[in-house]
């Protein structure tokens, strides 16, 4: 039987969430915990993989067991025995070919610049300067569509594809802050943090909205920004069609 696991973590002393020799991840975490509660060796699979710092406000994972297991019950184990950075939301039965990863049709991240010094704020957002919102927005619109995303990615990824499809992205200003919110079915390695760090080029008037256009055809890392660092950015969401 396969099961559904969606949770939410603070990726702050966190390798990410794929397991990886000597470091701590979310996913060795998860499967730490499972595998000693249900005194199964389980290995979770995840719907995408989180660098080391960004955060998840949901993410879901499978695993499959043999046994009838109380969800509900097996919830409060999981949330009592994992450390308090991470917390299971819910655990529920899916179709046996339900897959976390390539079940899913969309991922949404958000990243949050603060504009003012906030002493609160240094763990969750990344301080800049005064930035143009409206020629940020203004070059939002040119990321729209299925596209060889190649400007944005970590180099040697080994992709059978750089193409995603943008389904949104936009600025917003909320509580003082900058938000940058995208949604696609897919995301590169370091995508979401290269497009934030030109977008702030473009913030600063070091380049018009319409360089993005020229940037993404370029399909070279070097024509694009900065990448932004990664404890302000977000796994806000993960979608899929009817899967239980």
């Amino acid at each position: 039987m396969r099961f559904f696991i969606e949770l939410a973590f603070d990726g702050t002393n966190y390798h990410g969430w794929q397991v990886q020799p000597n470091a701590n991840t979310v996913q060795n975490e998860l499967n730490n915990a499972l595998s000693k509660i249900l005194n199964n060796t389980i290995e979770v699979v995840g719907a995408g993989r989180t660098d080391a710092g960004v955060h998840a406000k949901q993410l879901f994972a499978h695993f499959d067991f043999s046994e009838n297991i109380d969800t509900e019950s097996l919830k409060n184990k999981l949330n009592g025995f994992l450390n308090k950075d991470i917390v299971i939301k819910n655990i529920f039965y899916v179709h046996d070919e339900t897959h976390a990863r390539f079940t899913a049709v969309s991922r949404t991240y958000e990243y949050k610049i603060s504009t003012e010094k906030n002493p609160f704020d240094k763990n969750t957002m990344y301080s800049f300067r005064k930035l143009d919102i409206n020629k940020m927005i203004q070059a939002c619109s040119f990321l729209i569509g299925n596209k060889d995303f190649t400007s944005f990615s970590k180099s040697h990824t080994q992709n059978y594809t750089n193409n995603c499809n943008i389904f949104f992205a936009s600025w917003f200003e909320e509580q003082g802050a900058l938000v940058f919110r995208i949604k696609a079915d897919r995301f590169l390695r370091n995508m979401v943090r290269a497009i934030v760090g030109t977008m702030i080029m473009i913030g600063e008037g070091k380049i018009e909205p319409q360089q993005m256009e020229n940037i993404i055809n370029s399909k070279d890392r070097s024509s694009a920004g900065f990448s932004v660092p990664a404890h302000a950015l977000f796994l806000l969401k993960v979608e899929y069609p009817k899967i239980n």
